[in-house]
């Protein structure tokens, strides 16, 4: 694979809207009007992108005016990721291809206060067996493979040139960066291997598979996801400071990214071409926390101390938490559903709600977690009670799935391909 050209913003950008498109595919045309670029550019990253596997012809569209369009649509089983999925009692990993579509999943009981040192043992074992049970399928799958010939097409313009030259130049329009989650995510880590240097890898189970570009590693907060590193997790202290990211990397051999669930989670929402500007992810399931998403893009904050919305005190007297503190959120929370009262839980988390809503203004609450899925309507109908009845407006539903987090773990891998 070309690492220029997927380094490439303009060529990042293009690649997403193809991934947007979808099956139908869009145009180069089409390319050129939303992105900003001229016809000319379009036409060399397309071609890059063809004859690196990643776009292919999607036949054509009647047009307007003149010959039918040639529509590209992007090649998914080009690439795979790994997203993990470390809960407190659970673990899932799945493979997904380079579009998000979950090709392969596994999961098993696991208890977090193990120790890391079993517990990333499991998630190696895991994984390994996960591409291992996956490598014949794909082997056996069928790839489409696109022609690398030339990319001109009846709606492509001139496309004479070398495609050595960078399209970031002349060529980009004002909008250029505008699509998807853009450049706006200035807080998201430095990945310890970049993943398109995997891409460029070929780090693959044999000559005729597509690369497994890396493994997204999803856990519980706090932690430090430009380190790699977790911080003192709520009732499992002994995971702070261990490099998880680190020894993973080295047992696996393969790239790899860790951020805290909701985190992980919220990006998976923000990637889905009809995802709300602005959203929190309230997740409710062995703990209680938010991802952010603030204008495309998931808000973590320089310390990935964001969306700790488990940890909001809501009541002075209350009883203590593991965090240290009383009366907190989820400790509230968690003590509703134990006994029973799913609608009294869901209340208190539409006040935890309420106040991210006030703070930040935001478009949507989104709920997930295992807990609001075995009662989706009782949650969301109890968080949407409490914020009509504080004259809030923001819309509540439930969006978060079984496998939310460990998707969204994946595109902590896939994420930056597409610019993101």
């Amino acid at each position: 694979m070309n690492v220029p050209a997927l380094r490439s913003p303009n060529a990042a950008l293009v690649l997403d809207l193809l991934r947007t498109a979808g099956e139908t595919g869009i145009s180069r045309l089409e390319l050129a009007e939303r992105t900003g670029l001229t016809p000319q550019a379009v036409s060399k990253i397309t071609a890059r992108l063809r004859s690196e596997g990643l776009a292919a012809e999607a036949g054509h569209r009647a047009s307007t005016g003149g010959k039918p369009r040639t529509v590209l649509r992007l090649v998914p089983t080009a690439g795979y990721a790994v997203g993990v999925h470390l809960d407190r009692d659970e673990l899932t990993t799945l493979l997904t291809d380079l579009a998000g579509a979950v090709v392969a999943r596994r999961t098993r009981a696991l208890d977090l206060g193990a120790g890391a040192g079993p517990v990333l043992d499991a998630v190696a074992e895991e994984v390994r067996g996960l591409l291992a049970a996956d490598s014949t399928a794909r082997a056996t799958r069928p790839d489409v493979r696109p022609d690398a010939g030339s990319d001109a097409g009846p709606d492509a313009g001139s496309d004479a040139g070398s495609d050595a030259g960078s399209d970031a130049g002349s060529d980009a329009g004002p909008d250029a960066r505008a699509a998807g989650l853009g450049s706006a995510v200035e807080s998201a880590p430095a990945p310890a291997f970049a993943p398109a240097a995997g891409l460029a890898a070929g780090l693959a189970s044999g000559p005729d598979l597509a690369p497994v570009l890396g493994v997204g590693v999803a856990m519980p907060g706090p932690l430090d996801h430009r380190a790699g590193v977790p911080g003192r997790v709520t009732g499992f202290p002994e995971w702070e400071g261990h490099p998880v990211r680190e020894e993973l990397a080295r047992r696996l051999g393969l790239p790899v990214v860790l951020d805290k669930d909701t985190n992980a989670a919220a990006l998976g929402l923000a990637v889905r071409p009809a995802a709300p500007g602005s959203f929190a992810y309230v997740h409710l399931g062995t703990g209680l926390g938010a991802g952010l998403v603030l204008g495309g893009a998931p808000l973590r904050g320089d310390r990935t101390g964001a969306g700790e919305l488990g940890h909001q005190t809501v009541q002075l007297d209350g009883p203590p938490c593991d965090c240290g503190g009383r009366g907190c959120l989820e400790v509230l929370c968690l003590a509703a559903v134990a006994r029973g009262d799913d609608a009294g839980a869901a209340r208190i988390l539409g006040a935890g709600a309420a106040n991210v809503v006030r703070l930040l203004d935001i478009d949507e609450v989104l709920l997930g977690g295992r807990l609001v899925l075995a009662a989706p309507e009782v949650f969301a109908g109890g968080v949407r009670e409490v914020l009509a009845g504080l004259g809030l407006t923001a819309p509540v539903r439930v969006a978060g799935e079984r496998d939310g987090v460990a998707e969204g773990a994946a595109w902590l891998v896939l994420a930056p391909i597409f610019g993101a």
